[in-house]
């Protein structure tokens, strides 16, 4: 959340006059501060139109007004069909462990060398102008400009996907997206195409049990894992090649909200994860992810009790462990968010040599697929020349000529290959590199043409069982919480019982538990492709105590009244910063208030617009007067007890004591009195009290 912002205005007025209409004219008159047109004219007035007399018609003749109106017309693009809503930064890429036994891609080889990125964050169901905190997958794109090209590494924040071959990718996108008849709902899988696809398609189940888990419902992109979903191959300078999967770890720890808290953002700060990452990285405080792989042989991948090409599936952590090889910083916002964050585009196909791709038949879709996205929402082949994506760690140089919005001046007359003008003193051009160009890995191909999907593709729900039954307890709840609310939203009971059908090939009980929360009796269970096996747990797959309690990165809220105690409100402010959070003064008016001592405290926010949903913990130092205003404020109450409900440490005084009785809010180990030092304040809102949970909501 913003605080109001502290940079200095400039010291020098810009000068004005007013028109006959009282209008306001600001004007300039050095060449390098006055308006122009896009061809360089200078413009005398940006306030009135040509027009024929003080009271007549505007004129065709004024090119001014026309070529403004004609420019704001054609602003806009057309949004990405998915993951049109992203939030991205500028940062670098450390690496830190060489891969060069298994690949010569110098990104991979070189340690210490630093490459640039552009990294966008997004959702993927709804649109551009749909809010932040979604039910939903996010995507989690990089693009680094490497010494051998561009790099982009496109994934999400789950490690599989829905779906084992592309061709199924716009019945997955149709299902879920808006109904087509009704045009509703934005940014929400809880309605009936979706879940009638779901049900029908057995290969999403796994995937499923990620998007109804805590996964989906992250607290800040600052605090998403990110995973390269496909399987992709090293090469190495012998041409030897293994598999890989890619993964980022952040440092912050991965956190999620509540159900019910997530809800309650998006009515309180639609764009709140975008805020959230713009204001850390402006305020200094960089996010970093570790990089990690894990790489398998051929061999090592024969002997996987799934196929490495499946999508669907993961390579338990506790099988194959990751190996870090490097550090992600984003230290830099963008400077214009359509010229960047929306004109950025991410192709699977940008890969240097030493990286290749796998025989993965969603990646293989996904390789034609991003192409031809973006020839259709940028409307240029010459889109790589926009300067968010134009190659910047190497030249980039080819005979490709011409096309709309051709931004280059290539010299000379060579636009072929082979060509022989250099030898008579002329630009010949650039010209194939074979051996340190790219080069594919030779694999075996079968000679025979087959639309058929592979034996070894038919286990649909033995890694779902493994994701679910490796989550802790209060994971569990929230994801067979998440099903009831999500098939609550189908309107076919038929739809309802496929569902139903296949889950209890997942787990029986988590079947039971949906069931009783939809009320409705248990189907058979569906027959599956390949009968599933036990996988055993992977501690690896859950967030609750996978990560340690920290204040670092988070934000606090603290809510103060005529007649605090300053001393106090300091101290906490203090010890808070000190644990790396970011500290937002909150008041019910935003002017301030007057503390006890007499001193005029400035606030960042007013109550009724800074929510405790905003905040990781909130502390309450109220005077007695304070509080007994506060009692007959709805935002006050919801304050305390929206953060009682979502599991939060609350701090408070002991004036404050009546505001948290009228809010239900009960003793635990993180509703503490914060002393004079606010340490135990500190203490408990590193953390959320998952035991409470019981007590403020019915799970399933």
């Amino acid at each position: 959340m913003a605080k109001p912002s502290s940079r200095p205005e400039s010291s020098k007025a810009t000068p004005t006059r007013a028109g006959a209409g009282g209008e306001r004219h600001e004007t300039a008159s050095a060449p390098d501060q006055r308006i122009t047109t896009n061809h360089g004219v200078p413009v005398s007035d940006n306030q009135n139109s040509l027009k024929a007399g003080h009271r007549g018609p505007s004129l065709l003749e004024d090119f001014v007004l026309r070529e403004k109106i004609h420019h704001f017309d054609h602003e806009r693009i057309p949004e990405r069909i998915v993951h049109a809503r992203g939030s991205a930064a500028h940062g670098v890429f450390e690496l830190t462990d060489s891969l060069a036994d298994v690949t010569r891609a110098k990104i991979l080889t070189e340690v210490g060398q630093k490459t640039e990125v552009f990294v966008r964050f997004s959702t993927v169901a709804g649109g551009a102008g749909s809010v932040d905190t979604p039910r939903d997958v996010r995507g989690f794109a990089v693009k680094f400009y490497t010494t051998e090209g561009n790099w982009d590494l496109v994934g999400n924040n789950i490690p599989v996907f829905f779906i084992q071959d592309a061709i199924k990718f716009p019945d997955l996108v149709h299902a879920v997206k808006m109904e087509a008849d009704r045009g509703y709902p934005q940014a929400a899988s809880a309605h009936d195409t979706f879940w009638d696809w779901i049900g029908l398609m057995p290969e999403s189940t796994h995937m499923v049990m990620w998007q109804m888990s805590d996964r989906t419902i992250p607290r800040s992109y600052r605090m998403v894992e990110g995973f390269g979903v496909n399987t992709f191959r090293l090469v190495n300078d012998d041409d030897e090649a293994v598999f890989v999967k890619f993964h980022w770890r952040p440092r912050l720890g991965t956190q999620s909200t509540c159900w019910d808290e997530a809800v309650k953002i998006a009515g309180a700060d639609p764009d709140y994860l975008r805020r959230d990452l713009y204001d850390a990285i402006d305020k200094g405080d960089f996010p970093e992810w570790d990089f990690a792989v894990q790489i398998l042989t051929q061999d090592e991948a024969d002997a996987l009790p799934f196929d490495i090409l499946d999508a669907t599936k993961l390579i338990p952590e506790e099988i194959h462990p990751l190996r870090v090889i490097g550090k992600l910083t984003l230290n830099r916002n963008p400077d214009n968010f359509f010229a960047e964050t929306e004109q950025v585009a991410f192709l699977p196909t940008n890969i240097p040599p030493g990286i290749d791709f796998s025989e993965d038949p969603l990646l293989q879709g996904r390789l034609f697929s991003y192409q031809d996205t973006q020839l259709s929402r940028l409307g240029t082949v010459n889109f790589h020349q926009l300067p968010i994506n134009q190659a910047k760690g190497c030249p980039f140089q080819n005979f490709q000529r011409d096309g709309q919005m051709q931004m280059a001046v290539p010299k000379g007359r060579a636009n072929y290959e082979p060509n022989s003008l250099a030898e008579a003193g002329e630009i010949g051009g650039p010209r194939e590199d074979p051996e340190g160009g790219f080069s594919s890995f030779r694999t075996p191909v079968e000679e025979t043409k087959i639309r058929l999907r592979a034996e070894t593709f038919a286990d649909h729900f033995s890694q779902a069982r493994l994701f679910f039954r490796s989550q802790t307890e209060i994971e569990q709840a929230h994801l067979a919480s998440a099903m009831v609310f999500e098939l609550s939203k189908v309107s076919l009971e038929n739809v309802r019982l496929r569902v139903l059908s296949n889950i209890r090939n997942v787990d029986e009980a988590l079947a039971a538990r949906v069931a009783d929360g939809l009320a409705m009796d248990l189907p058979k269970a569906s027959k599956p492709a390949s009968e599933p096996f036990d996988m055993g747990d992977s501690p690896a797959l859950r967030i609750v105590g996978k990560y340690p309690d920290t204040l670092k990165g988070r934000m606090v809220g603290i809510l103060v009244t005529d007649g605090a105690d300053g001393a106090q409100v300091n101290a906490v402010k203090s010890a808070a910063e000190a644990a790396g959070a970011q500290v937002h003064l909150i008041a019910p008016k935003v002017g301030g208030v007057d503390l006890k001592d007499g001193s005029r405290l400035k606030v960042d926010h007013q109550l009724q617009g800074a929510p405790s949903v905003l905040f990781d913990a909130v502390a309450l130092i109220l005077s007695e007067a304070g509080c007994e205003m506060l009692l007959g404020e709805g935002a006050a109450i919801d304050f305390a007890k929206d953060a009682f409900g979502h599991l939060k440490a609350i701090g408070h005084t002991p004036e404050a004591q009546p505001l948290l009785d009228k809010a239900g809010v009960e003793p635990d180990d993180r509703v503490v009195a914060l002393g004079k030092d606010g340490k135990a304040f500190v203490k408990a809102a590193a953390g959320r009290q998952w035991d409470r949970e019981s007590k403020v909501r019915m799970l399933a």
